[in-house]
């Protein structure tokens, strides 16, 4: 890799800011307040309203659907805290590889959690779902669209099937599946849904809860009418306008379809290399229909994930060891603990919008670079004779 030329595989946890995005903001950095009657403030709603329109569409709902948050994480916590505050129901039913938000989310609010199952390959089992389901007295339940951390796609349209027989609010965490795959709300039948946009090259501090028509759930932020006072607080207008420009991008011309389809190609690479390695498992499907384009999720037989990173780091990649939302903490994987998989030396690769072909051949060359170092440190230490 040539000096001071850095490669990028951690969109999984945010990417880079597409610049048509950025290009769209920028008018709006000092919009008026949109509830204003002033002429700047029916400018700034009018932009908000837009924004919403071009959003539902991209997401299959309607506009009057689209709830704008701060992000993915405070719209799973509204739709969590919602639902129980505005229906019977004390527990929450939630798939043991639902990312942090939705697990965290569903402990502080529901009475009690009845936890689902997953195969090997972190996919949901709908015969445990539908068990817990069937136990009664649920004031919500969780299938997240798919896994944030080894990209399995779930079975979000029959959980929703589960669900609407037993009258029970269905929550969809989208959050690591826009732009990545098409997404069509109305379709999936859930009730609820969470999306975030700057894992898709959109900006930070914006993603929306959609609920469903005709649905009321209490509002977590409270303070003012905002968003049909469904959440209060000054509207990111500016945000929104970033937020409509991906939805724009990302529905032109089958673009989903296009980058998806590039994505799995490096990661094709990507997967194909580490089998040559040795002492390395992948994690989640092998099969391309069955997980996120862009994600490679691994394990090292023989190697902690840290000194991989600070490896990788050091030789200009940055990558990521879990999910994006424990970024902070090297911590055993929970997604990996329910899939029976060794959950402490995972590594996770994920390429995006602008990742080059020729930057997936770097990371693979440093990735071979620090494991075979590691593996020679490691082998030394091991037999004090060979150093």
């Amino acid at each position: 890799m040539s000096p001071g030329r850095r490669v990028y595989l951690d969109h999984a946890s945010s990417s880079p800011l597409r610049p048509a995005v950025l290009e769209a903001m920028a008018p709006w950095f000092s919009a008026a307040d949109p509830g204003r009657l002033h002429e700047e403030g029916r400018a700034a709603r009018s932009r908000l309203e837009e924004a919403r329109e071009k959003v539902a569409s991209l997401l299959g709902a309607k506009p009057r659907e689209v709830v704008f948050t701060s992000g993915g994480s405070e719209s799973i916590n509204s739709a969590v805290y919602g639902a129980f505050a505005s229906r019977d129901g004390s527990h929450a039913v939630v798939p043991k590889v639902e990312s942090a938000p939705v697990r965290e989310a569903s402990v502080r609010w529901a009475a009690g959690l009845r936890w689902v199952d997953v195969d090997s390959r972190g996919r949901v089992d709908l015969d445990n779902f539908a068990a817990q389901i069937a136990l009664g007295d649920v004031g919500i339940a969780h299938c997240q669209l798919a896994n944030q951390e080894v990209g399995t796609l779930q079975p979000v349209s029959e959980a929703a099937a589960v669900c609407k027989k037993a009258g029970v609010l269905l929550h969809v965490d989208a959050t690591a599946a826009l732009g990545a795959v098409d997404i069509d709300f109305a379709a999936l039948g859930c009730d609820l849904m969470s999306v975030s946009c700057h894992q898709a090259g959109g900006p930070h501090g914006i993603g929306a809860l959609i609920v469903r028509r005709g649905l009321r759930v209490t509002p977590m932020v409270l303070g003012g009418l905002q968003e049909r006072a469904r959440r209060a607080g000054l509207e990111n207008v500016a945000a929104a306008a970033g937020f409509a420009a991906l939805a724009e991008i990302l529905s032109a011309g089958g673009t989903v379809d296009k980058e998806a389809a590039a994505a799995h190609d490096q990661t094709r690479r990507i997967r194909d290399f580490l089998e040559t390695l040795g002492g390395i498992s992948l994690y989640g499907p092998s099969e391309a229909a069955g997980r996120l384009a862009g994600l490679v999720c691994l394990g090292f037989q023989d190697l902690e994930a840290e000194p991989v990173l600070v490896g990788l780091d050091q030789h200009g990649v940055a990558a990521h060891s879990g999910s994006s939302c424990s970024s902070e903490l090297l911590e055993p994987s929970p997604v990996l603990a329910a899939m029976g998989a060794d959950s402490d030396r995972s590594l996770r690769l994920s390429v995006g919008w602008c990742t080059t072909d020729s930057e997936v051949v770097s990371a693979c060359e440093s990735l071979e670079e620090v494991v075979s170092q590691l593996r020679r440190l490691r082998g030394s230490m091991a037999n004090p004779r060979l150093s």
